[in-house]
C-alpha cells in the first residue's frame, strides 16, 4: 500500500506542471548518450509520448554527428572540424543527409511510434521548414588579426523557420521529429548544428521551453557544482568570465538567443539519466540547469 501511495504522490507532484504546460510547445534537442544507449533511447521515446498524451506539444530536433562520422569512416573518408563544426564538401553532405534524414530520423520516428506516439519525420527541406544560408565563420584568434573567412563548405545557418509546417502537425496530434538539414534560396542543401536549429525552432514557435539533452549534469559553477537555476545575464557572465567553456559556450549561447526570441525558459539537462525529460518538466527538483530571462 505504501508504494501505491508514493506513486499517487508522484502524480500529484506532476499535476500543477501538467496544468501549467497544457497545450504549450516544448522543443527538445535530442543527442549524445541518450541517442546511443538502448535503455535511454526507449526512455526518451516514452517521455515524448507521455508528454503528448497529457496535453503538451513536444517537438524533437535531433543530432547525429557520431553516426555520420561512423559512416564516413567506413567509406575511408576522414572528417575535419573547425570550432566544433564538420567541414562539409558535397560528398560529405550526401552522407550527412543520408544518415540524418534516411537513417537516424526514421529510427527515432519508429521508436516513438512503437511506444504509442504519432511521430512524423521531417528534414528542413520538407515544406521549406528550415530556410538556410551558407555559414561564414571567422577564425578564432587575436582581435586585431586580419579579417578572414573560414570556408566550411556546405555548413549553414538558419535564416528562417517555417513554423506553419510544425503547427499543422501539432494541431493534428502528431509529434514532429526534425533533422537539422536546411535548404538555401539557391536550392543547395546545408548541414546545420542541431543545437542552433532547436533554438531557432523554439523561438519561431514561441515555445514554453527549449530543452537541450547533453552528456553533462548541466551548467557548473567555478567549484564544479551544478547550477540549478540561472538568469540570462548571469549565464552571459559565466561565458565572459571563462567559467563556461568549450562545448558549453554554444549551448548557453543557443539558450540565450532562444530566450531573447521569446522562449519562456531554456534547460540544459543530463540526458544520461533515464526519463530526464519527465524529471525536469514534471518534478520540483529537476535534473539540470534552468535558464530564464
Amino acid at each position: 500500500m505504501q508504494k501505491s501511495i508514493e506513486k499517487v504522490e508522484l502524480l500529484m507532484e506532476a499535476l500543477p506542471y501538467i496544468r501549467r504546460f497544457y497545450h504549450k510547445t516544448i522543443v527538445i534537442k535530442y543527442g549524445g548518450a541518450a541517442m546511443a544507449d538502448d535503455d535511454l533511447k526507449e526512455g526518451f521515446a516514452m517521455d515524448i509520448v507521455l508528454m503528448k498524451y497529457v496535453g503538451l506539444n513536444p517537438v524533437v530536433v535531433h543530432g547525429g554527428g557520431p553516426q555520420i562520422g561512423e559512416v564516413l569512416q567506413q567509406m575511408g573518408k576522414s572528417s575535419t572540424f573547425v570550432q566544433g563544426m564538420r567541414v562539409t564538401d558535397q560528398a560529405t553532405m550526401d552522407v550527412v543527409e543520408m544518415v540524418l534524414v534516411g537513417k537516424v530520423n526514421k529510427e527515432i520516428v519508429e521508436l516513438i511510434n512503437r511506444c504509442g506516439g504519432k511521430a512524423v519525420g521531417l528534414s528542413g527541406k520538407d515544406g521549406s521548414l528550415i530556410q538556410a544560408k551558407k555559414l561564414h565563420l571567422s577564425p578564432e584568434g587575436e582581435k586585431d588579426a586580419p579579417s578572414e573567412i573560414v570556408d566550411l563548405g556546405m555548413v549553414g545557418e538558419v535564416e528562417e523557420i517555417n513554423a506553419a509546417v510544425i503547427k499543422t502537425l501539432d494541431d493534428g496530434d502528431f509529434i514532429p521529429v526534425i533533422a537539422p538539414v536546411g535548404i538555401g534560396a539557391d536550392g543547395k542543401t546545408y548541414n546545420i548544428n542541431a543545437d542552433l536549429v532547436a533554438g531557432k525552432v523554439a523561438a519561431a514557435l514561441k515555445a514554453e521551453k527549449l530543452i537541450l539533452l547533453t552528456d553533462v549534469q548541466g551548467v557548473l559553477d567555478k567549484q564544479g557544482a551544478l547550477i540549478t537555476t540561472l538568469k540570462a545575464k548571469e549565464a552571459a557572465g559565466l561565458i565572459r568570465q571563462g567559467v563556461a567553456s568549450a562545448g558549453m559556450i554554444p549551448k548557453l549561447t543557443c539558450c540565450l538567443e532562444a530566450l531573447a526570441g521569446g522562449v519562456g525558459k531554456a534547460h540544459i539537462i543530463d540526458g544520461r539519466i533515464k526519463h530526464a525529460l519527465i524529471l525536469e518538466i514534471f518534478t520540483d527538483q529537476g535534473v539540470g540547469t534552468e535558464l530564464w530571462s
